[in-house]
């Protein structure tokens, strides 16, 4: 009995030895991945404002221009300039296209934010878009903002230096509204909110308060579990499992 148990731990040894243990390092870095893929997911992809910034910062960098500082006093204020329109898609764009007055900067969305008044710095380009229903932040991005000759000067334009976008629904649903403010702010000076956080606001999201911002009217395409029923897979495959 024993040297048959002796015989089935050598076995076992072997077997670890020449399948189990390059399958365990496997799993172990794919554990590893997903640990940090999943905070990677935390940080971006569970606000759409903030990969809305991701998306328009990429494409800065992609034509070699630079990245524009997250900033969440002005994100903060993008949400409230689009909760302006008061759900009124039409306004948004055509030939009643409207906007804020500019007097409501500092009467009323940077009280609302929490922002101090003096620090405000100019706005030196705007993008907003309303849409009936939901669409990804990248595709918003390429798709609805970018839509014209006019949207590429905006993004492209050398006075910026910060950047913040909201997003909002109406009364928790459709229509969906997106907003990116710039401006030529100096970082850390510009835009300062009291006690150092931008107040959160209900709806709605704004891009740069590390605030995970996922309720059920923000679908989720994609999420830790998809990215780890399909690393397994994977892995059955290639391991023969």
């Amino acid at each position: 009995m024993l040297k048959n148990r002796n015989g089935m731990e050598q076995a076992g040894l072997r077997l670890v030895g020449n399948y189990d243990a390059p399958m365990f390092s496997f799993f172990c870095m794919l554990l590893g991945h997903l640990t940090y893929h999943g905070n990677y997911v935390a940080r971006v992809t569970d606000n759409p404002a903030d990969q809305l910034v991701a998306a328009l910062n990429n494409n800065r960098t992609a034509k070699k221009e630079s990245t524009l500082y997250d900033n969440p006093g002005l994100g903060c204020i993008a949400l409230q300039y689009i909760k302006a329109y008061q759900g009124d898609c039409g306004a948004v764009g055509g030939d009643d296209a409207k906007k804020p007055p500019d007097s409501q900067f500092t009467d009323t969305f940077a009280p609302n934010c929490g922002v101090t008044a003096s620090t405000l710095s100019q706005i030196t380009g705007r993008l907003v878009a309303c849409q009936s229903k939901y669409v990804e932040p990248s595709k918003v991005f390429s798709e609805i903002l970018m839509k014209d000759s006019k949207s590429l000067e905006i993004l492209y334009d050398k006075n910026h230096t910060e950047v913040g976008a909201g997003v909002t629904g109406t009364d928790g649903g459709a229509p969906y509204f997106w907003c990116v403010l710039f401006s030529n702010g100096t970082r850390n000076s510009s835009f300062t909110v009291e006690g150092g956080e931008a107040k959160i606001t209900r709806p709605g999201c704004f891009s740069g308060a590390n605030d995970v911002c996922s309720s059920a009217n923000w679908p989720r395409s994609i999420t830790l579990w998809s990215y780890l029923a399909t690393a397994f897979i994977a892995a059955a495959y290639a391991f023969g499992l």
